[in-house]
């Protein structure tokens, strides 16, 4: 079966000395990962091997085969071109903690048209703005969304929220039961657009432990979720 398709780069891992195996999310089958041979053999190969980058938005023509893990692709074409996204230091290692994230959760074969633009559009907004120190907490808390497992903001007044059962609550239930700055933060970020994002200010203190409370939150509804090794590279840079 052919298909020609829009997908977002996750990963990347050289193979032998001359193959790279890719993992895509595509917007038609979901997760799709392909093995290009030779792309180390020439300058010509070594080009588009530059198209493979982290978060890179492409368009891909191949030949599905169910028997094959691994698919091979006939034509390669950049679907959108990164301004900053690859040369911008900040925006650099928040690529390479949201990729990293995206493998570990998205696993499914399976077609999420509303996924895929959402992860478009907001790596677009990442390209084109200057202010990107907070764009990942909201980035994960509305990926949560797609994943099942979206705050319910029901009684949003209450004075804690359960990260296990994934609500506002009167009383403290659990040890997982959070007050103080992170839940004004998430209060905050749960009533806030991307646009909006940059007028939200938040030191460093308070970012890395609202991005620790959203990778547990993470862990606890996704039995799987490994916290990203990138994460301590992402820190260094925003201290």
């Amino acid at each position: 079966m052919l298909i020609t398709t829009k997908v977002i780069v996750l990963s990347k891992l050289k193979y032998k000395d001359n193959d790279l195996i890719v993992k895509c999310y595509t917007q038609e089958m979901g997760i799709v990962s392909f093995l290009l041979r030779g792309i180390f053999k020439s300058k010509k190969g070594n080009s588009k091997a530059v198209y493979f980058q982290l978060l890179s938005q492409l368009q891909l023509e191949y030949t599905y085969k169910n028997n094959r893990s691994l698919q091979s692709i006939k034509d390669t074409k950049l679907n959108y071109l990164y301004t900053s996204v690859h040369s911008n230091i900040l925006k650099g290692a928040i690529t390479m903690f949201l990729s990293e994230v995206l493998t570990n959760v998205l696993q499914e074969e399976e077609q999420n048209q509303t996924l895929y633009a959402y992860l478009e559009s907001t790596f677009l907004w990442l390209d084109s703005e200057s202010e990107c120190a907070n764009f990942h907490l909201l980035f994960l808390l509305k990926l949560t969304k797609y994943l099942g497992f979206y705050p319910d903001i029901n009684n949003i007044e209450f004075p804690f929220f359960n990260l296990y059962e994934g609500r506002f609550e009167y009383n403290s239930t659990n040890k997982y039961a959070i007050t103080g700055e992170n839940l004004t933060l998430l209060k905050t970020l749960l009533g806030t657009t991307f646009d909006a994002l940059p007028n939200i200010k938040i030191n460093v203190r308070q970012r890395q432990s609202f991005l620790s409370m959203i990778l547990l939150y993470f862990e606890l509804h996704l039995g799987s979720f490994k916290t990203p090794k990138s994460l301590q590279v992402l820190n260094q840079v925003f201290s």
